[in-house]
């Protein structure tokens, strides 16, 4: 429903945009308009006081007893520069263009290990030793700020398994979530299917489906121990993930042999190392990848993550209607300077005419 004033077609506001023949606007702030409400509140309270009180800028030139036409330029231009400037404060913007921008990527669920024996300290940063979860946090990293294109969720697991993000483009938000990350999150173990199923059942979406398998789809394994927890083995999962056509892609965290890993005293401080067997199971990290078409990496591969991207690239991708931009121009100063002007006129009016 559209009607049309002084030769200008108008249009009802649809999702906040105003059209004004080939004009559109839209208030970005609208809440400061709700102070143009205490404008007629503060003129009915000034007329109802037998003395003048300063409520706002210049108000009591509004009240004088005797007023000649002249003596009412300061009143109208302070009421007229506070409107001007709540109006500039509420932002109103002209909209030149919405576009919807289609792009193309994949959908990539990390699965993270959280585990106890994550914090076995066998890396190491320049000359400081790192534990397995600071060490693969780089990996998490590259794969959300080198990939804007695609969505990327992330499943975390030790005991249990849980959802940390779900498929998404906000890869800042994921990048703050990853930093958060710690040890003892969750109950201790390391239940690797289930982790690995999780994130197979958030990559399950029907549209994105042909003949039973998923397109444009990866899972990462991010791992540092044998399963030891969980409903599902990790082949059981592997097998979920072929039979739906989703790689796996298995990220080894850990050097093998005995490994330094903290001790901690009561308060949570570390007093020491221990020496402790290593129990990454590599060889079914392997078996994971063959089985799903995907690839096994170790860690502390440089050349790994590299590897990965350029693996998965090579696959057909699948299309996004992914980002919708609003194109906009701030009519702030258009409003705020002649707010100014006004209310700086009055001042002047107002001092040059002072009152008898």
């Amino acid at each position: 429903m559209s009607s049309t004033l002084l030769g200008f077609s108008f249009s009802p506001p649809v999702l906040g945009v105003w059209s004004f023949g080939i004009w559109n606007f839209r208030v970005a702030d609208p809440a400061w308009l709700l102070a143009l409400l205490l404008i007629p509140a503060v003129v009915w309270l000034r007329r109802r006081r037998s003395i003048p009180v300063l409520l706002v800028p210049y108000a009591a030139a509004w009240y004088r007893p005797s007023v000649t036409s002249a003596s009412r330029w300061p009143a109208g231009l302070t009421i007229l520069g506070i409107v001007l400037l709540v109006t500039a404060l509420a932002r109103p913007q002209r909209v030149e263009d919405k576009r919807e921008i289609r792009t193309e990527g994949y959908d990539i669920m990390l699965a993270i290990d959280l585990s106890g024996s994550m914090l076995a300290e066998d890396y190491e940063k320049g000359d400081i030793r790192i534990n397995r979860l600071q060490a693969v946090k780089p990996v998490i990293q590259a794969f959300i700020t080198q990939r804007p294109n695609d969505r990327i969720g992330i499943v975390v697991f030790s005991g249990r398994a849980y959802t940390l993000a779900p498929l998404t483009f906000d890869h800042a938000w994921l990048g703050r979530q990853v930093e958060r990350l710690k040890i003892g999150l969750i109950e201790d173990g390391t239940a690797i299917g289930d982790g690995l199923g999780l994130a197979l059942t958030r990559l399950e979406q029907a549209a994105r489906e042909q003949g039973g398998r998923r397109q444009g789809a990866f899972a990462v394994l991010l791992t540092d121990g044998a399963n030891n927890r969980g409903a599902l083995a990790p082949l059981q999962s592997a097998a979920v993930a072929k039979t739906r056509g989703i790689p796996v892609y298995t990220i080894g965290a850990g050097r093998d042999g005995l490994v330094p890993f903290p001790v901690f005293n009561q308060e949570g401080e570390k007093i020491g190392y221990r020496r402790v067997a290593s129990d990454l199971d590599q060889s079914t990290l392997i078996e994971i990848a063959n089985v799903t078409g995907g690839r096994a990496y170790r860690a502390d591969d440089a050349e790994a993550i590299e590897s990965a991207f350029e693996s998965i690239d090579r696959s057909q991708k699948i299309e996004f209607q992914s980002k919708s931009y609003l194109l906009t121009t701030e009519l702030f100063p258009w409003l705020a300077i002649p707010a100014l002007a006004s209310l700086l006129l009055a001042g002047l009016l107002t001092t040059r005419n002072p009152r008898p």
